[in-house]
Order: structure tokens, then sequence, then C-alpha cells
């Protein structure tokens, strides 16, 4: 085989596009990633077709849209469909594959093609496996007190991380893949894989980094005029303001974003380490570097919080791409504004490795193939669903809920601040908005289909949402030593053709 590049995939958890100090942010501090930015390709339109961490995962692992991979809710006990997978791909053309960190499938410890995966899934213990994280801290004298800080997997409320530094899953991850890369057989290329698991909450940032922020002027939230009243919004958004109403003053909002920044330089920093590794072990020049989010986070951007949606902040994610002297095409070096998803990454640094796309992935390389006209985003069934037609410039949100349509010009109006979804149809909006609609029917399938009669969108009737109480607080973890007992007490068994596990 002749010699190809390695290939570094880094992707992180909840990190908006405009968290990036080359993409104008005022206040985060990404030396790393600037560095990276300036040496290859900014892709400022890169979006997750499905904001939500484990179909977005999913799509970024096999190159095709959540349609075809079957997941646009949140499939935690849905296993991979059977697809080529990127790690697979690699290694059936001759690479060594490694992973480090999150992978989000189920069961735990499919390798989905990859070697080896050192893992780390949040202490998701309730799936039925210790991941490598949990056992490093037993290792290291502090078993199951990786949540013993107090602070919820889901919530934004913010303390420093609460025991030895080295032990922070940030640096985790960095030494791992720091060892795998020494660790390679220097006789056959590499793809590897480092998922950082934050600045996904819990908000519990080193204390150094904290410090970084604490007297620096942070930017504030925007608030679109179309987010000023609550009880207007479309039922999905109703529903994220109230789940998240506790954050209510200017204070804990600021403390929320100071933690979040603070988690994202520090993995910033840390990423430094891998490069650092890279250059030390001669591999650097012969290493294509990418650089991804699963999604972003809406960082109370018009009164939201959180992902699962598609403003810019949750759906836009940054995507960097660095070449190698071995890879072909070369990588040039500025901002691409074309429209991307991540379904086009897989094809993208297969591309690079000279490695044929498997039949059946969706995405397109971002380097060699025409630039898609449009991009489609699904999220969620029913009532709480939302949909994305991406167009370039014009980019149009639907909700089925009250047959709710929303239209942005991302040209003149990047924040998303006024709604044109009402706009004339002999506007340029109008005319835009159509379009875009039509693009949209043609995309909906399944139960989907229902939302519309006689060629014109009708949706579902509104609904009302209620936040019921939380005695169990969902998505804060307990101790895990011992650990805890299996919740189905059962042996996966897998039956033949089965879209689910039975158990």
């Amino acid at each position: 085989m002749a010699r190809r590049p390695n290939v570094l995939l880094v992707t992180t958890d909840h990190w908006p596009a405009a968290l990036l100090g080359c993409a104008g942010h005022p206040a985060i501090q990404t030396p790393t990633l600037d560095a990276l930015a300036a040496s290859g390709l900014r892709f400022s339109n890169a979006y997750s077709e499905c904001p939500v961490c484990i179909p977005a995962r999913r799509t970024l692992m096999t190159g095709v849209s959540p349609r075809t991979h079957g997941d646009r809710n949140f499939g935690e006990r849905m296993p991979m469909p059977e697809l080529p997978t990127l790690a697979q791909t690699f290694r059936d053309a001759g690479y060594q594959a490694a992973a480090v960190g999150k992978l989000h499938v189920y069961p735990q410890r499919n390798r989905i093609g990859f070697d080896d995966v050192i893992l780390d899934e949040e202490g998701r213990t309730q799936y039925g496996a210790m991941d490598d994280y949990e056992l490093f801290l037993g290792d290291s004298g502090h078993a199951g007190r990786q949540f013993f800080h107090g602070m919820s997997n889901n919530r934004y409320v913010s303390r420093p991380w609460h025991l030895p530094e080295p032990t922070h899953p940030t640096n985790w991850a960095t030494a791992a893949m720091v060892r795998t890369i020494k660790r390679r057989d220097p006789t056959r290329p590499a793809f590897w894989y480092l998922a950082y698991r934050h600045p996904h909450p819990p908000l519990v940032p080193l204390a150094a980094y904290l410090d970084l922020y604490r007297d620096q002027r942070l930017d504030e939230p925007r608030c679109g005029s179309w987010a000023t009243e609550s009880e207007c919004l479309p039922l999905r958004l109703r529903a994220v303001r109230m789940r998240e109403a506790y954050l209510a003053t200017p204070a804990q909002i600021a403390a929320a974003r100071r933690a979040f920044y603070a988690l994202c330089t520090h993995i910033d920093h840390q990423l430094s380490v891998v490069i650092g590794t890279l250059r030390e072990e001669a591999l650097l020049d012969d290493t294509v570097i990418c650089f991804a989010s699963d999604h972003g986070d809406m960082l109370g951007n018009h009164g939201l919080w959180a992902k699962q949606l598609f403003y810019e902040p949750s759906a836009n994610v940054p995507l960097l791409l660095v070449g190698a002297d071995r890879a072909q095409p070369r990588v040039e070096i500025g901002v691409d504004e074309r429209v991307v998803g991540l379904q086009d990454v897989m094809p993208t640094l297969l591309g690079l490795a000279d490695i044929a796309v498997p039949d059946g992935v969706e995405g397109r390389s971002a380097l060699t193939d025409p630039p898609r006209a449009w991009l489609y985003g699904e999220l969620g069934e029913g009532v709480l669903a939302g949909r994305m037609v991406h167009g370039g410039r014009y980019k149009l949100i639907y909700y089925p809920a009250g047959n709710r349509t929303q239209l942005f010009d991302l040209a003149t109006d990047p924040h998303e601040l006024t709604d044109l979804g009402r706009a004339p149809d002999t506007s340029d909006a109008g005319v835009a908005r159509r379009r875009l609609q039509g693009v949209l029917m043609a995309q909906l399938y399944g139960a989907d289909r229902a939302w519309i009669r006689e060629g014109n969108l009708v949706g579902l009737p509104d609904a009302d949402y209620r936040v019921g109480p939380n005695k169990g607080l969902s998505g804060q973890r307990g101790g895990h030593w011992p650990p805890p007992p299996r919740t189905d007490m059962q042996q996966v068994q897998w039956l033949p053709g089965s879209t689910r596990p039975a158990s």
C-alpha cells in the first residue's frame, strides 16, 4: 500500500461555531484552534443535521442523514445501523484505527469499526458498562467520585472541578490520545478519533480556567425581536424556556457562560499537547487534522439554552480542516462559506486519504464535490418536532405545532434577530420562503407527510406545555462505587434482522 496520511479527527460536545477567536468572537480564548484555522480551511457554514448527541454522532460516523441511519430523536438504546462506518472504512484500507473519549453508541462497548476504544461515556452505567474513565478514576484512588461535584449533566449551574487536575476528563482524554499516538504501529497509517466530552454540562472547569475569564468582560446573549414574548413562541421554544427557567438573573447567565468558555479554552490548550506530540513524533506534516462538534449550544441567546434547535448557536458547528503533505487534494488556507453537514466529514476525510467512499454514503466531499444548494435538518417527531432547510443565504425553520414557519436572512442578519417568516410573497424573502418550503415538503417522510394538505403546509394543532415535578433530579449522577446495579438485569441479546436489541 502506498504511504497514506494519518488522520486525526477531534470532536467536542456542545461547541457553537461562533465560539472561536478566528470567527471574530470578542471574548473566547482559542489560540490552538485559531492557529489550526490559519493553517487550513474553516467552514463557516457547517451544520449538525440533527443537533443532539446520538443522532449527530451517527451521522458523523456513517456519512448519512438521520432518515437513513434511523434516529432523529435520541435513541439511547438503538444499535448502530448496519452501515459502513468511518473507522471500519479506514481499517479496510489498511489503517490502524483508535478512538479515545465519547462514542455514545449502544451497546457502549461496540467499537463501530475501531481496533480499540478507550471510552468515556460520562458515567452512563445504566446501559451496562463501566467505561475506561471510571476505571482510571478507580486506579487513581477516586473510585466512583466523578460526580461528587454535585453538578447536573444537563443544567447550567457551575463550580470548579473537585478532584486533582490530571483527573479532569479533558486531561484524561488528552493523555490517553497522546499514549495512543506513541503506541502506534509505525508501519501503517493511522486514523485517530479524539472525542472530548466537554463543554457539555456539567459545567465543572478547572479553577485555573475560570480565573482566565474572572475579570474579562463577556459578551451578552442576543435576543431577536421574535423571541421577546414567551407566550407567542412555538411550542418547542416554550418548552425550552420553561425547562431552563432557573436561569433568571444576569449573574446566573454570566456565570454559566463563563464556565462554558472556560471548558472550551481548557480543551483548546489540551489539544495543543496532542498537536505537540504529533510534531515531536515527526508525524505532523503527514497528518490531516479535522476539528468539529456534534452540535452547539444556545447559551442564553433568544432566552434559550442547550441544543435540539436549528438556530445558529445550536446547529452551526465549527469545522476546521488542515491538510498534510501526503494528502490529495491539497487543503487550501482560508474560509469556505459553502453549506456543509456532518455527513460530509466522512467522504472529505476518506478523499484526503485516497480511499473510496462506500456505496450509500450521502455526504459529499467539501473539497472536490460541487457545493450543495441546500441542507435539510430534522429533530423530533409530533408536536415537539423541528425542521430546517438551509439554502445558503436564507434559512427556514419549521415547527409543525401551530404550523409555524420562521425565515432568517443570514447574510444581513447572522444573529437571527429578525424573523422574515411572514414577509410578502413578492419580496425577496417571500420568494425564498416559498422555495425553501417546497424543499421542506419534498423532504418530509413517514408521519411528517400528514403536515401537508393539498400541496401546502398545515402542520399540527398547537398544544400546551407544562413542566412537571422532577423529584429524581434528572441529569444528576450519583456515586459510582460500588457500581450501580444494571436496570435491565439481563445481558443484551441480538436477534437477526432486529432494529433494536432484545433483552
